[in-house]
This record gives C-alpha cells, sequence and structure tokens, in this order.
C-alpha cells in the first residue's frame, strides 16, 4: 500500500507531496536510531549483565524461582543475559512492531524461546493473569528506558505502572537504582547559548550598541535539557563553581512516584564567579550495594578512569533562569524541579541567620511550575543559532560586508529568519530595510514577535519593516515601489538540517528577481560546497554492525538497520555538530561545488566527479561536507572545517553548525604510500528538486 507524505522542501520551499511504501516511517525509525551505539557500549553491557546476574541468584538464594520482566526490551539482548543466568522465564516487552519481530528472531537464533517470551505492547497495556500477557507478576525487573536527562523517555511513569501492576513488592530492580549529580559552573560559551548579548558596530558617527529586548533578559527560557558530549568542551571554556553535589535519587525496586516534585540541596561554591549553568550527570548502580556502577562522569570527575564513549547517554547543560554572582563559601540552595518527563533548575541565597524552620518555609515556597519562553526566542532559535549570533568574529564578517557594499541610498531586503543583518545594515547607515519573514516557513509568528520586540529595543520599529509573505508573491507596493539595490542574507533558516538547506536563499533571490535593481548586490555573492574523507574516533560506531554482543548473536539486528539504510538513508548524509565528534582528516579538503547567487538558479544540475587521494594513515569512515558563503570577493563565512590542528589531521570545527556527515558502506585502512589510495565521488545537485545526490567508491 502507498501513502501521499506532504513535507515543505527545505531547500526550494516548495511544498511536495511523495509517495512512500507503508513501510517508510519504519525505515526512517530503524535507520536513524541508535541501537548500534548501544550495542558497542562495551561498559553498559557488562555492569548490565554483572547486575542480573547478581539478581537472578539473590532471588534463588530465597529459594524463588527467577521471573523476569524486561521493559523495552529491544534486541531482547537483557532478556537473554537473564536466561543465561538462570532466570526461569522472562516477559519481554516491546511497543515497536518491527523491533518486537526482530527481538524473537533473536531470541529464537540464541536458543531461547523456551524460557523468553517477548510481548509487543506498551507496559501500561500487558495483562497479569492465567489468561493474560504474563501468568504471574515479576520478582525482577529489568528495564534500559534511561536518556540522557534519565527521565526524558518516560522512565517513571513506567516504573510506577510496573510497580503496580506488573511486578511482586520487593522485588529486584537491575539497575537497582539511579542518582543525579550536578556542579555549578561559569561558562560564557555556554550562556551564550541560552540569551543575545549586546553587539556593537562602529559606525561612521560612532559606536552603536544593539541591545537583546528586556523580554530576553528576563525569560526563564525552555525546559528541554541541553545534552552534549561535555568531555569535549574545552577546560578553558567553563570554570567550575562547586563540588559535585548529590542531587536526588531514585530506587527503582520500590514504588516510583513519576507526579511533579522538586529536589534541594545546599551548596558553598569552592570559587568566585557567575553562576550561570548546572552541569548535570547521573550513573546507575546496578546491584543494592553499589558495587556494579555504570556512571556518565565527566572526565574531571574520575580523571583515572577509562571513559567509555557513548551517544545515546551524555551529560546535561541546564541554563539558570538568571546569572547569578557568587562568593565562595557563602551558602546557596539549588533547586531541582521536574515533571515526568524534564528537569529545571533554580538558585537561591540563603537568607542570613536562617534556621530549620526558615529552611521549611523557604522550602514550601518553592515554585514547580515549568518555566515558559515569554520572548518567544528560544522558540525560533536553539543553543547553536544563539552561540552563532554572539559570535563576535562572524558577525564582524557581516559588518565588514556590509560597509563595503552599502550606500546612504541603499534599498535593502533581508531573506534570513531571525536574523540580526537588518538591525547592523540599519546601523551602518542604510536608507531603507526590509525584513522578508516568510509566512508559510515553521514558527513563523514567534519570528515575527520577537523581531517586532528586538526592533523596539533599540528603537527601530518604524525603521524596519517586516514583509510577511512567500517571496514569488512580493508585490511593488511591499517595497513601496522602489527597487532592491542590496539583498542579504546570512543564510539561515530554522527549517534546514543538511548544509545546503539553506540554499533556500538562493532559490528566494530567484522568486524576487522582478524587484531587484539591475545593479543590484547580493550577499552572499556565492557559496560553495566543500568535502573530506575522515577517520571518526568514536562516532563510526552508530553505523557499525555489532554482530556479538556480550555472547549473544545479534545479527538479525545489524542485517534489520542495514535493510533499513539500503531503503534509502545509505545514500544521504546526516547531520551532526562534529566539535562534539573528533576525527582527523585523510585526504586534503576540496571544493567540489560552487553556487552563484548573483544569477538565478538555473534549470540544469550542477553535477561534478573526481577522486581525492587518502595522504593519511587511517579507516575511511566517510565524507564530511559543509557549505562556505562568499559574502564579499575575499570574505567569507565557514559552517564546516575551521582548520586541521596538527600534522596528524586532527579537525577543528564550526562550534555552531552542524556539518553532512556521509558514512560509506565499507571501510578501507589506508597506508602511507608513494602511490596513496584515492577515493572516488560523483556529486549532483538537482536544481529543480533542490536535492543534492552523493555517491562514493573506495
Amino acid at each position: 500500500m502507498k501513502t501521499f507524505c506532504g513535507r515543505a522542501n527545505p531547500t526550494t520551499g516548495s511544498m511536495e507531496w511523495l509517495e512512500e511504501g507503508e513501510d517508510y516511517d519504519y525505515h526512517q525509525e530503524i535507520a536513524r536510531s541508535r541501537y548500534a551505539d548501544m550495542l558497542h557500549d562495551k561498559d553498559r553491557n557488562v555492569k548490565y549483565y554483572q547486575g542480573i546476574r547478581a539478581a537472578v541468584s539473590r532471588v534463588k538464594e530465597r529459594g524463588e524461582k527467577a521471573i523476569v520482566l524486561d521493559i523495552g526490551t529491544g534486541t531482547g539482548l537483557l532478556s537473554m543475559m537473564a536466561a543465561s543466568a538462570g532466570a526461569d522465564f522472562c516477559y519481554a516487552i516491546e511497543v515497536f512492531k518491527p523491533m518486537a519481530n526482530a527481538a524473537v528472531k533473536i531470541v529464537q537464533k540464541n536458543c531461547f524461546s523456551d524460557k523468553i517470551k517477548v510481548i509487543n505492547k506498551h507496559s501500561t497495556e500487558v495483562t497479569v493473569g492465567p489468561d493474560g500477557d504474563m501468568q504471574c507478576r515479576a520478582n525482577i525487573l529489568v528495564t534500559e528506558l534511561f536518556d540522557t536527562e534519565l527521565i526524558g523517555e518516560g522512565a517513571l511513569p513506567t516504573y510506577e505502572h510496573a510497580h503496580k501492576y506488573l511486578v511482586q513488592e520487593g522485588c529486584e530492580a537491575v539497575p537497582h537504582r539511579a542518582t543525579v549529580y550536578v556542579q555549578l559552573a561559569e561558562s560564557r560559551r555556554m550562556w551564550s547559548w541560552k540569551k543575545l548579548f549586546p553587539v556593537h558596530v562602529e559606525a561612521e558617527d560612532g559606536e552603536k550598541i544593539l541591545v537583546p529586548p528586556s523580554e530576553m533578559e528576563n525569560c526563564p527560557g525552555v525546559p528541554s535539557v541541553c545534552d552534549i558530549q561535555l568531555n569535549q568542551m574545552p577546560s578553558s571554556d567553563f570554570s567550575i563553581l562547586s563540588d559535585v553535589v548529590t542531587m536526588f535519587s531514585v530506587d527503582f525496586s520500590k514504588p516510583v512516584q513519576s507526579a511533579s516534585t522538586y529536589y534541594r540541596v545546599q551548596l558553598e561554591p569552592v570559587k568566585s564567579g557567575k553562576a550561570q549553568v548546572v552541569l548535570s550527570w547521573w550513573d546507575i548502580d546496578m546491584d543494592p550495594s553499589g558495587m556494579i556502577n555504570c556512571t556518565m562522569a565527566p572526565r574531571w570527575v574520575k580523571p583515572t578512569s577509562a571513559l567509555q564513549w557513548r551517544d545515546h547517554w551524555m551529560q546535561c547543560v541546564y541554563f539558570l533562569p538568571r546569572e547569578e554572582p557568587v562568593v565562595q563559601g557563602e551558602k546557596l540552595y539549588l533547586t531541582a524541579c521536574r515533571d515526568q518527563y524534564s528537569v529545571w533548575y533554580n538558585l537561591q541565597r540563603a537568607r542570613e541567620g536562617e534556621n530549620k524552620a526558615d529552611e521549611e518555609e523557604h522550602e514550601a515556597g518553592v515554585f514547580v511550575e515549568s518555566p515558559v519562553c515569554r520572548c518567544r526566542a528560544h522558540l525560533v532559535w536553539n543553543r547553536s543559532r544563539f552561540g552563532e549570533l554572539n559570535d563576535q568574529n562572524r558577525t564582524c564578517q557581516y559588518i565588514k560586508s556590509l560597509r563595503r557594499i552599502l550606500k546612504t541610498d541603499s534599498v535593502c531586503l533581508c531573506i534570513s529568519d531571525g536574523s540580526l543583518l537588518p538591525v547592523l545594515a540599519h546601523s551602518l547607515g542604510a536608507k531603507q530595510v526590509e525584513y522578508f519573514i516568510l509566512f508559510f516557513r515553521s514558527l513563523h509568528f514567534s519570528l515575527v514577535f520577537f523581531s517586532h520586540v528586538f526592533f523596539k529595543a533599540n528603537n527601530l520599529e518604524d525603521k524596519i519593516k517586516i514583509i510577511e509573505a512567500r517571496p514569488e508573491l512580493l508585490k511593488p507596493s511591499h517595497l513601496e515601489n522602489k527597487k532592491i539595490s542590496v539583498l542579504m542574507g546570512e543564510p539561515f533558516f530554522t527549517t534546514s538540517l543538511l548544509p545546503w538547506h539553506n540554499l533556500y536563499f538562493w532559490y528566494a533571490r530567484t522568486a524576487v528577481s522582478a524587484h531587484l535593481a539591475s545593479n543590484v548586490t547580493v550577499l552572499p555573492q556565492s557559496a560553495s560546497l566543500h568535502m573530506m574523507i575522515v577517520e571518526f574516533q568514536d562516532l563510526w560506531k552508530i553505523r557499525s554492525p555489532c554482530g556479538i554482543c556480550e555472547g549473544f548473536d545479534v545479527q538479525v539486528m545489524d542485517d534489520m538497520i542495514k535493510a533499513s539504510l539500503n531503503f534509502r538513508e545509505s545514500k544521504e548524509a546526516e547531520p551532526h555538530p562534529l566539535w562534539e565528534y573528533p576525527c582527523k582528516s585523510l585526504s586534503q579538503p576540496l571544493r567540489v561545488l560552487t553556487f552563484d547567487f548573483t544569477k538565478t538558479v538555473p534549470q540544469h544540475c550542477l553535477s561534478t566527479e573526481g577522486s581525492v587521494k587518502l595522504l593519511r594513515k587511517g579507516k575511511s569512515h566517510g565524507a564530511v561536507l559543509w557549505m562556505e558563503y562568499h559574502l564579499t570577493a575575499n570574505i567569507s563565512v565557514n559552517t564546516g572545517l575551521i582548520r586541521l590542528s596538527n600534522e596528524k589531521g586532527n579537525c577543528e570545527w564550526n562550534p555552531h553548525c552542524k556539518q553532512a556527515v556521509y558514512f560509506f558502506s565499507s571501510v578501507i585502512e589506508s597506508e602511507i604510500q608513494s602511490d596513496p589510495t584515492a577515493v572516488t565521488y560523483a556529486i549532483n545537485f538537482d536544481t529543480k528538486k533542490g536535492e543534492l545526490a552523493m555517491d562514493f567508491k573506495l
């Protein structure tokens, strides 16, 4: 059966209807999953196996049968561990039907069909009794329901229901408990992901300072966690202000409450500074004694331990509602509020002379309602976009370019989402500035609202006009019957996922051609697509087959992922913020395509093919692609490779952008030799569809 799916093409801006097979969603879910990453997580798997063996032994020592409930079984790995450890029977729950079918095959292949029953239901729909899905309640509860924030995948309500209806009182649980840890930190870099800093512009009539609106200054933001590979953050980019503090723990062997609540701890800064962010992570004890522990602690907390790389569990950055100056040794209270799926933090000073009764009164006033963005900017911009707008070096490139092209009689039109360019252009003396907000794009109303309040904060509400229209519907009346002399864009659009999606600027430029002056200046004047072959330190694991995991054959899962990748995804690149994922270059960076914005989008495809030599020893895991925007003849903004930091080829990437990664279906190991190995490539940009197709041969 075929289904028509509607989607807005992020590159061309057109609405498309595509005919997809009934398995389309399923293939996407599998292809983009992190199952391989979890199966490659040796530390996780070993600790789960140890914990399960210990739990089964404790039950057996009590003279009971070991009945296991495994919620969210995935491949069935944890159930097979339990059966191998001597469990009498396992009920493996998996709501995703294709995954449940795979688990049945994996269980069968490993000869555990008589010990494991796979149930394709949500755990809240499972029944217990003679005619139910489970014959009796389990006395061992095994789960892996956690995300980087611990509770974001609904672990709490799932545990709450399981204890009420599916497991015995006093059951064993693997993991037994989870503990969340926090540290206060000051970090201008991380704080730049939450708020907009003032922008300094040197104009002919003196320095002008563009300020964020008061609505943003006092906005608590949104409660969604910022999850990152904190170990890749340079230590020079943040300063720790407190010792590690235990924020809260959850005992999974006892009934769990999912209702909204809060936790409060006292701490004293070990260093004076500005408390801006809370760094957080968790660990899980697989046994009651805590001897079998799996931790997500960053490198500076356990510097002597070997760090296990994983992408499914990372570390959290939480932004405090406002920057709080703190003094070494002063008494502070940190409060963590949570609902069923998210956590947020508040910091308060203790009142001088406060006693126990005062503390209790203080606690009674804790506000547990989830923060709501009032300025709309946090709904429009993600964290990396905030960082990009706060990058003064990047902003200076645009200011230098605008200085060169603007005249006192310039009529400017800006096409970019949530951009500062209209304000910069006006500050530099442009006569008339029009800001094009495309009404069909996502978050349109939030874009308009924030633009208005930002313009008002800088006394520009009557100087910059917002046009809400599709580019092809732009009328002379929108422009007061004037021709555009400067068309500008960063370009940035909220719907863009891959680097070339921002080529939408080119399509919009083509659509407004009739309104451009004959001598129009377009900024950027062009863009180029660049490519480089790399070896990843760890990221390759998310696409690597596992085969055997802790002695169990999971080849069925490997084949399932491969089939879904071959359905479509294996021919496509995927976005990754490579500053978080170390890699080294095996080839020189290469410019492969150029896009001329001074001209309209051509009717013919843009194609290139060739070969690139592998100059360093290593494994070719894939190609990285990125865009560079040429603002003027000699001023550019790069969204990808910033520099190769040493002769080994270690890469430094733009920290504000995601680069495109095309994983090779097979990997070759190159050697340094007189005749280097080459990778051939063919890249085609279909201008009608706005799609980039690529193929590589090793």
